[in-house]
């Protein structure tokens, strides 16, 4: 499952109703907002939400959102009401996540009624027994972590996975935030992760992270944006396996073979990623030209000193030192290296002209 943060501090517009459709035919379904931020102004909840929750209707998506008690009192509802559970639902609201104030009993009843949400950082073990006991169904729940604005305050990796492991077993689905790399959430701007480590990572190489770890089912994005590029890679990845990268050409005269779409090769090298198909294209004599030292992203292509390696495809996955017999010809943009170390053996790598990407 992929999702993505919507806030409400602002109103819900036609830009916002173009960002959900644009991460909808990305292939995400779940969107994710909070109604209990300081910082905003909670008389404008309600219409924001009945926007926001029709907007989300059109494209069949779910609503996660995050409040409290209190909170779900200020905007009018009481979630012992049948009726106002209705209420909520007909707002497009498919999940709460009670933040603070719910007793145990009542998770356990909403359960049967709509998706609950639960808290990573406070759920415990006993809580979990304790919900069985009471019948909740947990195959309506979500465990859902959250995130860290504040630079130095997220999980740890070895924490993270613990908390996972110890309640998946119960059938309870787990997600986790990855940052976004457009417009960043205030008042800090620094990222909303769920793992400290992952702050500064590119949204989908964050993402396929999380998702290595087999108790993972969903991953939102933080964050209010991501560019639309890395939503049409998100898009490639989870829908066609194959991963997208914007280069910067620095040798026109081979650009046909290396643009294009190409595979790693089953037997996965330490050092690059290898074009299984590079070496059975017509190639012409390549000179020897940049022959430079070859950072992470580097695109390479070996020359003729190299003898029968000439037209070797290779993007360069740890730093390497300058060799006379391979041509950078060109380099995967700062921004996008980090995808590069989860190319699979056997998955397709794309590589496009940034300027058409």
């Amino acid at each position: 499952m992929l999702g993505f943060s919507v806030f409400l501090s602002e109103e819900i517009t036609e830009e916002t109703a173009a960002y959900v459709e644009m991460m909808s035919r990305s292939g995400f379904t779940h969107v994710f907002t909070s109604l209990h931020i300081p910082e905003d102004d909670s008389s404008q909840y309600v219409p924001r939400l009945k926007a926001l929750g029709g907007i989300l209707k059109a494209h069949h998506m779910n609503l996660m959102v995050d409040i409290s008690t209190t909170g779900l009192k200020q905007i009018g509802f009481d979630i012992s009401s049948e009726d106002d559970l209705k209420a909520i639902k007909q707002l497009g609201i498919t999940g709460l996540r009670m933040d603070y104030g719910l007793d145990l009993e009542t998770m356990a009843f909403l359960s049967h009624h709509i998706t609950v949400g639960l808290n990573a950082s406070t759920l415990s073990q006993a809580d979990a027994e304790e919900l069985g006991r009471l019948g909740a169904n947990f195959n309506n729940m979500e465990l859902l972590h959250n995130y860290y604005p504040r630079p130095e305050t997220g999980l740890s990796e070895a924490s993270f996975r613990e908390k996972n492991r110890q309640f998946h077993h119960l059938g309870i689905k787990n997600s986790a935030f990855v940052p976004g790399d457009a417009r960043l959430r205030g008042p800090l701007h620094l990222g909303l992760p769920t793992l400290e480590k992952h702050r500064d990572v590119h949204p989908l190489a964050a993402a396929i992270e999380l998702f290595q770890d087999d108790t993972i089912d969903g991953v939102y994005i933080g964050d209010e944006t991501i560019q639309p590029l890395t939503a049409q890679q998100f898009y490639q990845y989870f829908k066609e396996a194959c991963v997208l990268l914007p280069v910067s050409v620095k040798s026109e005269a081979h650009r046909t073979l290396f643009i294009d779409t190409h595979t790693n090769r089953m037997d996965d090298a330490r050092d690059v990623v290898r074009s299984q198909e590079a070496r059975f294209k017509t190639i012409p004599t390549i000179e020897p030209d940049n022959t430079v030292s070859r950072t992470v992203g580097s695109v390479t292509l070996d020359n003729c000193l190299y003898g029968r390696y000439m037209g070797e495809l290779q993007v360069v996955k740890r730093p390497l030192p300058a060799d006379e017999k391979v041509n950078v010809v060109a380099t995967i943009d700062t921004h996008h290296c980090d995808l590069v170390q989860w190319i699979q053996p056997g998955q397709k790598f794309e590589l496009v002209p940034k300027e058409k990407a």
